[in-house]
């Protein structure tokens, strides 16, 4: 998959996660999409490390849409009990 795959799967997953887990973001929907590219760079890692499969096999794979998802979910959990303790 290219660079612009890869830019592009990431946002469309911060807007899923930001849908799926509702509430107030400390940051915003930059924020949000900018988790959402780098939860689908931790989904396909953790799909690799745990699974030992090719979770990122091409754009239209559901493999893929899960594993982008799941990381956007877990980095924007940890954003949220980062950043929120600080307000």
């Amino acid at each position: 998959m290219s660079i612009i795959g890869w830019i592009l799967l990431g946002l469309l997953a911060g807007i899923i996660a930001k849908a799926v887990m509702p509430g107030r973001d400390p940051g915003g929907i930059i924020i949000t999409m900018l988790i959402g590219i780098a939860g689908a760079l931790l989904g396909g890692w953790l799909g690799k490390v745990m699974f030992d499969v090719e979770s990122i096999d091409g754009f239209f794979e559901l493999s893929t849409w899960i594993a982008a998802i799941v990381g956007s979910l877990i980095l924007l959990l940890l954003y949220r009990l980062v950043a929120g303790r600080r307000s």
